[in-house]
């Protein structure tokens, strides 16, 4: 199972953590110099739930995100599907 969200297409995404060393000018040293840069992976909130659509008069199975999940909360679980494309 791909790990992407059903509603708001959230991924993983890629990204560099920057490693630093070295006491800061401020605080009476040199500067921060940059010693390594390691790609790193940002993982969205991927949860699997079992929605009840009363419109629909049955449950759905979906892979959402955190915030998607508060989406369906906000809107209701039938107009947030619609839109998404998923009825």
């Amino acid at each position: 199972m791909a790990r992407v969200c059903s509603i708001r297409g959230s991924r993983v995404r890629s990204g560099g953590k920057i490693n630093r060393s070295g006491l800061a000018k401020k605080k009476g040293g040199i500067g921060r110099h940059v010693t390594k840069v390691v790609k790193r992976q940002v993982a969205p909130n991927l949860q699997t739930k079992r929605i009840w659509v009363p419109e629909l008069n049955r449950f759905v199975r979906l892979t959402l995100s955190a915030k998607a999940i508060k989406t369906i909360n906000k809107n209701g679980a039938y107009v947030t599907l619609k839109d998404a494309g998923l009825v």
